[in-house]
């Protein structure tokens, strides 16, 4: 018998797949609940369990993670009669990886703690390779000594964990990642507009650029995306444009002006206005050239 925590593991998506599975990988005991059954399919072909409800999912867990696309979705998961606090038992770690506003998260554990459930926000960086490899970044938020006692599970997921302080705090740190990230894959698809118009080989273009200062994770892993003009999501657009409004928000709430975030928001919800909300946040690259005059 394993000695590992059991964990319910709630929302299989792009992301949450592949990070339950690495889970049942190193050992755990894995009851996953999403609302797509091909995906139910897919933990139990992996060696998990496939569950009908987030009840069922949680009721017999030590660990629950959540992995939703939202805020409404984390709360909808949470809340209620059929919800996790309802139904989770006493003494439970509840681990939200969702990215969310730092206020949803610390509302959360204020809720949770009157049932006696810790909770720890958790959301990650890194995209769905980061999440297929295990090497994602993990911004935790919460006590230390609940970081602590799910530090082992976390190494399962990623390479960098790093506790950033007290409830909300992993949400903030997310979402400043995520404007840098927004305003760096900008920054490449203009460069890449702007070799191309030029003439220039574009594929010994960015080897070079990502040798130098101009080199980021980014670039390393959008490079192909570019040049293949694939943008099969990874992290989409809609996912991307909640961000920015969760990080616009945030740095009003707290006094931050941020100039270029605010531009490259804009750029995102345009590139979803324009119908291209599904595709991965590469895909502002199809936003610079509509602005440069080409037809995409």
């Amino acid at each position: 018998m394993s000695t590992l925590p059991k964990v319910a593991w709630i929302g299989l998506g792009i992301m949450g797949s592949p990070m339950s599975e690495n889970l049942v990988k190193a050992g755990y005991d894995v009851t996953g609940h999403t609302l797509e059954r091909d995906k139910l399919d897919r933990l139990a072909a992996a060696g998990g369990t496939a569950a009908a409800s987030v009840a069922e999912a949680v009721r017999d867990a030590d660990v629950i993670v959540t992995m939703v696309p939202a805020s409404p979705q984390v709360e909808a998961v949470a809340y209620g009669p059929d919800g996790i606090l309802e139904n989770a038992r006493r003494g439970a770690l509840l681990i939200d990886m969702s990215s969310i506003t730092p206020q949803t998260s610390v509302d959360l554990a204020a809720a949770a703690k009157d049932k006696d459930i810790r909770v720890l926000d958790a959301p990650v960086s890194g995209g769905e390779a980061g999440a297929i490899e295990a090497v994602l970044s993990i911004m935790v938020g919460g006590d230390q000594a609940d970081f602590d006692e799910a530090k082992p599970l976390f190494e399962a997921l990623g390479k960098t964990i790093v506790r950033c302080g007290p409830h909300g705090s992993g949400q903030t740190v997310k979402a400043a990642n995520q404007l840098i990230v927004a305003v760096n894959i900008q920054a490449c698809a203009e460069a890449v507009v702007f070799l191309e118009k030029s003439g220039v080989d574009l594929t010994a273009a960015l080897d070079v650029l990502g040798g130098g200062l101009a080199g980021s994770t980014v670039l390393a892993r959008k490079k192909d995306n570019f040049l293949n003009r694939d943008f099969r999501p990874g992290f989409r657009i809609d996912l991307h444009h909640k961000d920015m409004g969760i990080v616009t928000d945030a740095a009003r709430t707290v006094g931050a002006v941020l100039p270029v975030g605010a531009v490259v928001a804009q750029l995102v919800a345009g590139l979803r206005a324009q119908g291209d909300g599904g595709l991965d946040h590469s895909a502002l690259l199809r936003a610079v050239e509509r602005l440069s005059g080409a037809q995409v």
